[in-house]
């Protein structure tokens, strides 16, 4: 499967960005577990984080396809787009279940760098992965809601506006149905009292927090489509999200690969290159093989997406695919680079921290294999 000839400038254009944030932009902020603000900042300038955003509302109006590349392209480059890809995904829920008034009101201004949408408030600690085992409630009061719980690994919300969050507006035993009763607010974080944002600490720089919600009260308007079925909203956006994600994976196995090649043709060790070995040749060209195969499910998950199918097979295994031959390939470029692979100035380390994530986030591998298993297999449901 190969790209269209539209989407190679997009890349080109990405490199070129990416080339003014080297490696030791992201050390010093590693270091530091500072936030990349003005590489945000540069891509929201570009207009690569309007990616998605439809040209009515400001945005550059891409394909899956041009977002997946874009993101592919600043991992392959050796940055980071977890500091700011949310922004990408979480605004579908507003484009296709928002109000008119919504989606004017917010949408340009995101476009335009003005407000940052980079937080999604849906998992807590006692629900985890089990979304519809949520607890934060939100309690219709006149015209607006009080809310009252707590989120974690919320990442962004230190650094972003707005917040999409998801609050039971029903009791689970009053619901009409098991996904009922979840709704969708659309919440500007500038506005309210009660909340508290927390930082979390972790082993790779993600920004990550805990927010808290104390009788935050949030106007009714602030509803993203019809209360009750916010389920059903973020789901339709989590799909984008695997494809977005999974296609960072395949830049930093993209990486990886081409620093480990690069290194074993050039080591020299016992008189010859160590790339000569085939101890050394044979992991390399393993991950290559299994990046190229992630990139093509990728590419077929971002195709059936922007066509308008169902994509939620595809889109999930594409990111299973992508999240281990990216870290595949992590282990194999420490590998190879021995001792110097731990070291700070290789960027490797760095790397390798970042990517380890995406087999356990923003889905588990478990519950990956557990959603092929019942919706394409026909096996019983297991959870």
């Amino acid at each position: 499967m190969t790209e269209s000839a539209d989407i190679a400038p997009i890349r080109a254009a990405v490199r070129a960005l990416c080339a003014d944030f080297p490696g030791a932009y992201w050390r010093e902020l590693d270091r530091e577990r500072g936030y990349p603000e003005k590489f945000v900042a540069a891509l929201t300038k570009a207009g690569f984080l309007a990616a998605l955003i439809p040209e009515e509302y400001g945005g550059s109006g891409l394909t899956m396809t041009a977002a997946a590349a874009i993101m592919e392209e600043i991992h392959a480059s050796g940055c980071n787009g977890a500091a700011c890809h949310a922004q990408m995904y979480t605004m579908g829920t507003v484009l296709r279940h928002g109000s008119a008034e919504q989606k004017a009101r917010y949408l340009p201004a995101i476009a335009r760098g003005e407000l940052r949408l980079q937080a999604f408030g849906v998992t807590e600690p006692t629900s985890g992965s089990d979304t519809l085992g949520l607890r934060t409630t939100a309690v219709r009061d006149g015209d607006t809601y009080v809310i009252n719980g707590q989120k974690i690994w919320t990442s962004r919300a230190e650094h972003s506006d707005l917040m999409l969050l998801l609050a039971r507006t029903t009791p689970r035993e009053q619901a009409t149905s098991r996904t009922a009763g979840l709704t969708v607010f659309l919440v500007d974080m500038r506005a309210v009292e009660g909340l508290t944002v927390r930082p979390i600490r972790t082993m790779m720089n993600h920004a990550t927090t805990e927010v808290f919600f104390e009788n935050m009260r949030v106007p009714a308007d602030t509803v993203v489509g019809v209360a009750g079925e916010g389920f059903r909203y973020i789901l339709s956006g989590m799909n984008a999200e695997r494809i977005l994600i999974g296609a960072e994976c395949i830049g930093d196995a993209k990486w990886f690969i081409e620093k480990a090649a690069h290194y074993a043709g050039e080591r020299v060790v016992f008189g010859r290159p160590i790339g000569q070995n085939q101890g050394v040749q044979f992991p390399i060209a393993r991950a290559y093989i299994g990046m190229r195969a992630a990139e093509l499910m990728v590419r077929e998950a971002a195709a059936l997406f922007e066509a308008g199918l169902d994509c939620g097979a595809e889109a999930n295994m594409a990111k299973h695919l992508a999240a281990e031959a990216s870290w595949a390939a992590a282990d194999m470029c420490v590998q190879t680079h021995g001792g110097f692979g731990f070291a700070e100035e290789f960027d490797i380390e760095r790397k390798f921290r970042e990517t380890r994530l995406y087999t356990v986030a923003p889905v588990s591998t478990n519950l990956i294999l557990s959603y092929i298993a019942e919706h394409v297999l026909g096996l019983p449901r297991s959870y």
